[in-house]
């Protein structure tokens, strides 16, 4: 039994299971507008609550494990990345392949159980999260890959709830996919001399540290304006628009920490985008209570 514990402590070190904050937030955000608008309740069932639990953690286990899987052969010689289970040893590439298959079939379950759209869309959303991992190594879109992969949970939030894709969850996806952009440009200034020497299209190593400081403060600033527009086309108040200006502030004090000291990147990084994600969430959930 202590092994068993011991594997699965090494797996979710394997994921960074903390990191989940980012994401789980924006599908909260979603399914709490989705809501509204079906019912005018901001309660959705025990039901729909728990099948996006485990379908948003099965599916960012599935993405960082075949990330760490197809990424072993870039990760070995970093040293940023010779703590990481895989890399230690800690865990055998076999385990971990079981892991993303186990995680996947998770995944692909729960959406069955949530609605058809779920089950058939759960397909092509494995496919996407794991194909990120290969962009690093021919187009530099990678980052904004990354992004479009957490933007998926406020798609994911509209389908759970009414079934279809509706046009706020679209615009939400796109703020949250310049917004997760952003911060990883700034997060991939720290490889760019083990980029260049591998050979990989990051942003940093392709274009230099201006370049990229300049895609991530755009990417930041386009995502501002992505949330306005979900926060006007989901017919939310004032309260929602504050959270937003907070939001953007947040954004405004994580790029100028980075240009001042790039080894604040790490506090940059997890520190305020975790604030950031949760901040959105209470700013959305208040608006809707109060109307």
């Amino acid at each position: 039994m202590k092994e068993l514990y011991r594997k699965i402590d090494t797996l979710l070190e394997l994921v960074v299971f903390k990191h989940s904050i980012f994401a789980l937030p924006f599908l909260f955000v979603s399914i709490l507008v989705a809501s509204k608008m079906a019912n005018d309740s901001l309660w959705f069932g025990f039901k729909l609550l728990f099948l996006a639990l485990i379908c948003a953690v099965s599916a960012r286990n599935f993405a960082m494990a075949t990330n760490r899987f197809l990424d072993e052969d870039i990760d070995k010689d970093n040293p940023r990345c010779q703590n990481r289970p895989n890399i230690s040893g800690k865990i055998d590439r076999f385990s971990v392949l079981i892991f993303i298959l186990v995680n996947a079939f998770i995944f692909i379950i729960s959406s069955y159980f949530i609605n058809s759209l779920a089950f058939y869309l759960s397909f092509l959303v494995l496919l996407i999260l794991g194909a990120y991992s290969t962009f690093k190594r021919f187009s530099s879109l990678a980052h904004f890959v990354l992004g479009f992969c957490l933007g998926l949970a406020s798609i994911a939030g509209s389908v759970i709830i009414l079934g279809k894709i509706e046009l706020y969850s679209v615009l939400l996806c796109l703020g949250i996919s310049f917004w997760t952009a952003g911060f990883d440009l700034l997060y991939s200034l720290q490889d760019i001399d083990y980029d260049r020497e591998k050979n990989l299209f990051s942003v940093p190593a392709k274009f230099g540290v201006q370049a990229t400081l300049f895609m991530s403060a755009c990417s930041h600033a386009l995502a501002v304006v992505f949330w306005l527009l979900f926060a006007y086309i989901a017919k939310l108040g004032i309260i929602s628009f504050v959270g937003i200006a907070l939001c953007a502030v947040i954004l405004f004090f994580e790029q100028r920490i980075v240009r001042k000291n790039f080894e604040h990147i790490d506090r940059a990084f997890f520190t305020l985008n975790g604030y950031l994600s949760i901040l959105f969430l209470i700013f959305v959930w208040v608006d809707l209570l109060w109307n």
